[in-house]
């Protein structure tokens, strides 16, 4: 146990405050290089660092949020990294106590991973080595991960930390008020990943208050023991006298701690706006409460992006849709020789709306690049479902691709007793936080009997702990065997469930339907052995969701094991309708309008079918207006639906935002030219000094698929320029996005100069710190939480206005 584990098990730590605005105070000029101030003003950075550790921080974080090389070749120091990264880090030692820890400071990079953005996994893993590596070198007592949005590049970072150091983890994200990150992770998936990744701390950081880090916290709490963190803001930005001010008081900021602290938050400090003061009550509030805490039993779990679902102990069994492997499915067979993915996207659809909770995703064909598949297949049945996945595959090089491309936790399936398999999986699951089927099986093949195979599922026991596992991470597969073979050793298998269960505490998964194998009549035989595999305790079924009859069974057995309380799920399933397979998923066929395909692809991300779909309509006649506002458009307008209902997000939504630029290029080029005319002419720009800009990009791609001609000028933009480019090309809307609360000001001093050059146009802001209130203060015509109600505002407010600003 290292000294900061010790730490954080015999009390709650303290963290520091805010940095970006305290050096904004001191000199920082906008548009300025924050870690660039660890080389021309040390004493300044020091003297912060130095501020908070009088006041009672038991953590100083490094000045270096900002420290990546893709951060900061923006400002011409690319080359830097390793130098501005260890003086920070020296800065902070000359301010620490002997008691006193410091924390490497890394955030975002600024980019999106693949197939959301155009970064690698790889590509991302050495970005964070590379500064991590400065970091531990110059004596960093820890690395810690905060304000992140994607939760693939965090895990990314967090294995790159893994390869380079040794040194205790802590990993934050960063949620909006609707208790999701900008890709639509929530706290208890988030929380799923980062547990299975092994990080020492997780929490929440920035964006929010108090009150709303506490509830992302209490989230997290339902699926992890692990000791968690809080960073709140001061409140929520506010414009006072032409300044950016966080209005929370030192007091506010210790008004939830004894909940915190129950809860079993071992850190607590402050994010954007916080300030020594704030720290110091802090400090001295903590003095008022015990800080004992012992942490909840683990439960296993698995996490998607944006879902989580518990597996073993009293959770109810989980169903893992089948349906997605190419034995015995010719179609799907040619679309992996072909590289193409309507047929997962499809079944990840239908099977997790049949009642599938995981998805087994199975790319193994002769002939085939299973690596290569299996990431093309995870990025697509992400993209069509929120269901967490099962990478099924005994290939490592094929399981490592499957499991960079991700984005939670997965259970791989599988491992065998088998020496050579258990040293080439475990490992694999280990370093990327996934959980492992382990099959009861060795070099000698299935033991006939229960006990024989509860030996070999406590040898997978033994590996996996020995390698680092949780055994709640551990499932063994108890093997069906057709009965139409051996029929006694259907029994056996029952018992093995039992024993795996009863024995080593661990659960147990079985591929259902191979037990009626060979047999007529299937469904029947495999519906009556479920049900009998559910009562000795099953906790994983590898079943076809779609067939009815084995979704009766399962549901007619969990009434009668009471564990579907009052028989409500049976109720709502049956009510009014006798017991029958259940319906097939309809599928997308002639029988429906070319405009309503049309809409349906860009709704289910097809670009892969689009085109094709766009030439049919051409050659049946229907005219190039009507697909875009007749077909297309609508499509895109259920996307932003579904986007406001919190039943999609956002890689959902730039996947048809993808499509729908696929299906507009290729209009554009069979027409000549322009499908229509534009709705209109956007300026679009991230304010001087402020370097991010994925929000902004994202604008404008939906803006560009409803039809506007969008100029973006990009990031760090001066409102000069601004103001030159909007005259010249008499635009209607100028778009401003700030993610830096010190830039905020940047807002209103762009739009101040438009209304005083006598540019009238309307003005839309966003970003992650901007809010309605602060938009009105500034006077800004539109505030926009997200890229689709940025879109919708936009429409509405050209609509009234005829389509054009005034005065141009």
């Amino acid at each position: 146990m290292t000294r900061f584990h010790q730490a954080i098990a015999e009390r709650v730590l303290i963290f520091d405050g805010a940095m970006g605005t305290m050096l904004q105070e001191r000199g920082l000029a906008p548009g300025g290089c924050p870690e660039e101030m660890n080389r021309l003003f040390p004493e300044v950075v020091s003297g912060i660092h130095r501020e908070y550790a009088e006041a009672g921080a038991d953590i100083l974080e490094t000045n270096t949020f900002g420290g990546s090389r893709t951060k900061l070749a923006h400002y011409g120091l690319g080359d830097s990294v390793d130098e501005l990264n260890r003086r920070a880090v020296d800065l902070a030692r000359q301010a620490a106590g002997p008691e006193t820890f410091v924390a490497g400071s890394v955030g975002p990079t600024g980019r999106f991973l693949e197939p959301v953005g155009d970064a690698g996994f790889q590509e991302m893993v050495d970005i964070f080595a590379e500064q991590i590596s400065a970091l531990a070198g110059a004596g960093a007592d820890l690395i810690n991960f905060e304000t992140f949005l994607d939760i693939r590049e965090l895990r990314a970072g967090i294995i790159a930390c893994r390869e380079v150091c040794a040194l205790p983890v802590i990993a934050q994200m960063t949620f909006d008020d609707a208790g999701r990150t900008v890709l639509g992770t929530s706290p208890e998936a988030a929380a799923v990943t980062l547990d299975g990744l092994q990080v020492d701390v997780i929490g929440s950081n920035c964006g929010l208050g108090i009150d709303g880090i506490f509830k992302v916290l209490e989230k997290m709490r339902t699926v992890t023991p692990r000791p968690l963190i809080a960073q709140a803001n001061a409140g929520l930005p506010v414009l006072r006298d032409g300044l950016t001010i966080f209005p929370g008081t030192p007091e506010e900021m210790t008004a939830y701690h004894e909940r915190l602290i129950a809860l079993g938050a071992r850190i607590i400090g402050g994010c954007c706006g916080t300030t020594p003061q704030h720290i110091r009550a802090m400090r001295e509030a903590l003095n008022s409460y015990s800080l004992e805490w012992s942490p909840p039993v683990r439960r296993g779990f698995l996490s998607s992006r944006t879902s989580v679902v518990e597996i073993g102990g009293e959770a109810p069994c989980a169903l893992i849709g089948e349906r997605i492997n190419p034995t015995g499915k010719k179609g799907y067979s040619e679309e992996l020789r072909s590289g193409k993915t309507a047929y997962i996207r499809k079944e990840a659809r239908e099977q997790t709306v049949a009642g599938a909770d995981l998805l087994d995703i199975n790319c193994g064909l002769p002939g085939v690049d299973e690596a290569a598949a299996l990431e093309r297949a995870v990025y697509a049945a992400a993209g069509a479902a929120m269901a967490p996945l099962v990478l099924d595959s005994s290939d490592p090089v094929a399981l490592e691709r499957g499991l960079q491309a991700a984005d939670g936790k997965v259970l791989i399936n599988s491992v065998t007793g088998e020496q050579q398999s258990l040293e080439r999986v475990l490992p694999l699951a280990r370093r990327y936080g996934a959980a492992v089927i382990g099959l009861a099986l060795d070099g000698k093949g299935i033991p006939e009997t229960a006990e024989g195979r509860l030996e070999v599922a406590g040898r997978i026991l033994t590996a996996a702990e020995a390698a680092g596992l949780p055994k709640q991470d551990i499932v063994i597969d108890c093997l069906t065997l057709t009965v139409s073979a051996e029929q006694k050793r259907a029994l056996e298998t029952l018992r093995a469930l039992r024993l795996v269960r009863d024995e080593l505490g661990l659960a147990t998964a079985l591929g259902v339907s191979n037990i009626s194998f060979g047999l007529p009549s299937r469904p029947i035989l495999s519906a009556a052995f479920f049900a009998m595999a559910l009562e000795a305790g099953l906790k994983a079924a590898i079943i076809n969701p779609k067939d009815g009859r084995m979704m009766d069974a399962f549901r007619a057995a969990r009434v009668l094991l009471c564990q579907d309380e009052r028989a409500e799920d049976y109720i709502a399933q049956y009510s009014g309708q006798p017991a029958q397979e259940a319906p097939a998923v309809s599928e997308v066929g002639q029988e429906i309008d070319i405009e309503q395909r049309l809409a349906g692809a860009i709704i289910a991300g097809d670009h892969e079918g689009i085109i094709p779909l766009v030439n049919e309509a051409l050659a049946s006649g229907v005219e190039a207006m009507r697909i875009s506002n007749e077909g297309l458009l609508p499509g895109l307008e259920e996307v932003g639906r579904r986007f406001a209902d919190n039943r999609i997000f956002l890689p959902q939504v730039m996947q048809s935002a993808e499509t729908m630029q696929t299906a507009f290029a290729h209009l554009k080029e069979v027409m000549g030219g322009e499908v229509g005319p534009s709705l209109g002419k956007i300026l679009m720009a991230t304010v001087e000094g402020d370097i991010h800009d994925i929000g902004k990009n994202i604008v404008c791609t939906l803006l560009e698929n409803h039809g506007f001609e969008v100029i973006d000028l990009g990031k760090n933009v001066p409102a000069g320029k601004i103001l030159d480019t909007a005259l010249e090309q008499q635009v209607d809307a100028v778009g401003l996005s700030a993610l830096m609360t010190t830039t905020l000001n940047q807002m209103e001093t762009t739009l101040a100069r438009l209304r005083e050059s006598g540019i009238k146009v309307f003005t839309m802001v966003g970003g992650a710190v901007v809010t309605p209130e602060y938009a009105d203060s500034i006077g800004a015509d539109i505030y926009a939480a997200d890229a689709m109600e940025a879109v919708a505002k936009i429409k509405e407010i050209l609509a009234d206005s005829g389509g054009k600003s005034s005065g141009q």
